[in-house]
């Protein structure tokens, strides 16, 4: 089995990734919050995370791989009560454009997508036992975590308890039933008018946090390989997750891994700031192929910045791979592939792994179309038919060209271009290909 190192989020630094059974992985990856349409932000990490599922296949291993849906959260409730909406209607209808969206990128659906609304007694019981273990409390139909009692809080973030307290306002504890500041719901109190389900502390929802801890325990066990989402979520949901299922006697993920944050500008992107491009934007100026390529060429855990001129770099590279493979005999080199693995054996470093398809010589093109598969780039390798009314002007333009009539040829072949297509002239007359 070939040996990976990867980047965990929790001890800093580059660590031999050993899953807890040999050849086999287990996966979770932090889902969306079906409230809105999906941003470039949402593709950028399920991409990330989609290529590390594929890398892993790549390199002999068998991957289970789970990605949640929050059906139940506040912002569903507000949207719902915006629009008229049901909510769980309303999540269900964006939890389904999210899957197509990310289809469009070729991201391989998850193993398994476990819903807030199917989980609701295991989020219950879990409670319940951190209610039992004495790490949490319900007060007035609420239920919190008791955080001064993990003493280990803060140590994926590296924030303390005591930095907590030092920024928390004492307004919080008038306005809710919590004891100290810094404590997080596990169970919220129905409001009027809001969607409620039973419980033991009276009729309420799931706090935040606390569904992805049941949800890893449903499919995954008490312990797991690899917990991934945006470094956005280190805290504090995945540092509540920690909280919440140690404190419940379960180890939880052994490996954290977590993708950085688009900027633009220089500036995070984010919808409270207002700078953060639609995904349906993003699809209609760059295509899939492009936006995949640009993630690509740079580590998943880095920062990236979105700015045309990357954007069209990482345009022109699709193509000269596209090309590439067109120009090729599809032989195969196992040297490149192996140099293709050990690249993506260090903490999955698909530039790296990228230069190598760049550097490869043209009778490589098989192993250059199946590691192009394995970076979700396999469309690249595959031939685009052209429009029926091009394909008549090709047409048009060998007879042009047959008679003579060359500024008639030139005409055609330019409106050609000028619709995105390439024209070669081969002895069997012109051949499209995408540009």
């Amino acid at each position: 089995m070939t040996p990976v190192r990867l980047y965990d989020s929790f001890r800093r630094e580059k660590v031999p990734f050993e899953p807890l059974e040999p050849g086999k992985v287990g996966i979770y990856v932090c889902g969306p919050t079906p409230y809105t349409a999906a941003h470039i932000g949402h593709a950028y990490s399920a991409i990330a995370f989609d290529t590390i599922r594929r890398s892993l296949t790549f390199l002999g291993y068998q991957v289970r791989y789970v990605r949640n849906i929050t059906d139940v959260e506040d912002k569903i409730i507000k949207r719902a009560n915006e629009t008229g909406e049901d909510p769980m209607a309303l999540a269900a209808r964006f939890a389904a454009d999210y899957n197509r969206d990310m289809a469009l990128f070729g991201v391989l659906p998850p193993d398994v997508e476990p819903k807030v609304s199917t989980h609701i007694q295991e989020i219950i019981d879990l409670i319940a036992k951190l209610v039992e273990n004495g790490v949490a409390y319900a007060s007035e139909g609420d239920v919190y975590y008791a955080v001064e009692k993990f003493p280990s809080y803060g140590k994926l973030s590296g924030m303390t308890i005591s930095q907590l307290l030092e920024g928390a306002s004492d307004r919080e504890l008038v306005e809710k039933t919590k004891r100290a500041p810094v404590d997080f719901a596990l169970w919220k109190a129905a409001k009027p008018g809001e969607p409620s389900r039973p419980s033991p502390w009276g009729a309420g929802r799931p706090g935040w946090h606390i569904e992805c801890s049941a949800m890893t325990h449903t499919h995954l066990g008490d312990t797991f390989d690899l917990h991934g989402g945006g470094k956005d979520l280190i805290f504090p949901h995945h540092e509540n997750e920690i909280a919440q299922s140690q404190a419940a006697g379960r180890r939880f993920a052994h490996v954290w891994a977590h993708n950085g944050m688009l900027r633009l500008g220089g500036e995070k992107m984010s919808k409270s700031v207002g700078n953060i491009e639609p995904l349906h934007v993003a699809l209609d100026r760059w295509g899939p192929e492009t936006l995949i390529m640009f993630f690509l060429r740079g580590t998943y855990s880095a920062p990236i910045d979105y700015t045309d001129e990357a954007l069209e770099q990482a345009r022109s590279a699709a193509e000269t791979l596209r090309n590439r493979l067109r120009d090729g005999t599809g032989g195969t080199d196992e040297g490149l592939r192996e140099a293709v693995a050990e690249a993506l054996e260090d903490d999955f470093n698909t530039p790296r792994a990228l230069a190598l398809l760049f550097d490869a010589p043209p009778e490589a093109s098989g192993t250059v179309a199946e590691v192009l598969e394995v970076l979700g780039l396999g469309s690249l390798a595959e031939e685009q038919e052209a429009p029926a009314e091009l394909v008549d002007k090709a047409r048009q333009r060998d007879e042009a060209r047959a008679a003579r009539d060359f500024a008639r040829a030139d005409a055609l072949r330019d409106e050609i271009v000028a619709a995105g297509w390439e024209v070669r002239d081969t002895p069997d007359g012109a051949v499209l290909y995408r540009q």
